[in-house]
């Protein structure tokens, strides 16, 4: 059993897989500074100032009653809340983390093609035709041309 374990955590793919999960990790910490550091508070700019951290409706009071400035002081008096500002937040952050990952893996896809001797942006040559497909070409063009 131990030798069964050995040749499972040797394997290329299973080093290959916890290399992805470490950098894909760090990679996610990035994006999530970029996210909460520098892109949510433009965006909150653009749309008037508005924190969406601190956009919650209130289900039930707590003591003492509200009204709330912010979610912590609701939170903080034992009111029940929905947080739906820190759920858009939520989405807004896996939107760009998603985008950031697709834009990654394109650029990886690309190099690996480059490197594989391929050209990434240019289409591969259309295979010639065979004189079968060629001589179907010249009677299709044949019949067009001529008046109903």
């Amino acid at each position: 059993m131990w030798k069964e374990f050995k040749e499972f955590a040797v394997k290329g793919n299973v080093v290959d897989m916890a290399v992805g999960i470490i950098i894909g990790a760090a990679f996610g910490t990035i994006v999530t500074a970029f996210v909460d550091g520098i892109l949510m508070p433009a965006i909150g700019l653009l749309v008037g100032g508005v924190d969406f951290t601190n956009i919650f409706s209130v289900l039930r009071e707590g003591t003492p009653a509200g009204p709330y400035d912010t979610l912590e002081a609701a939170t903080e008096a034992g009111a029940v809340v929905l947080q739906w500002g820190v759920f858009v937040n939520t989405i807004i952050s896996f939107l760009i983390v998603a985008f950031a990952v697709f834009l990654f893996v394109k650029w990886v896809n690309n190099l690996r093609r480059t490197v594989e001797g391929e050209v990434a942006d240019e289409p591969a040559p259309e295979p010639a035709l065979t004189a079968d497909q060629e001589l179907l070409t010249e009677i299709r063009d044949l019949l067009k041309s001529r008046p109903l």
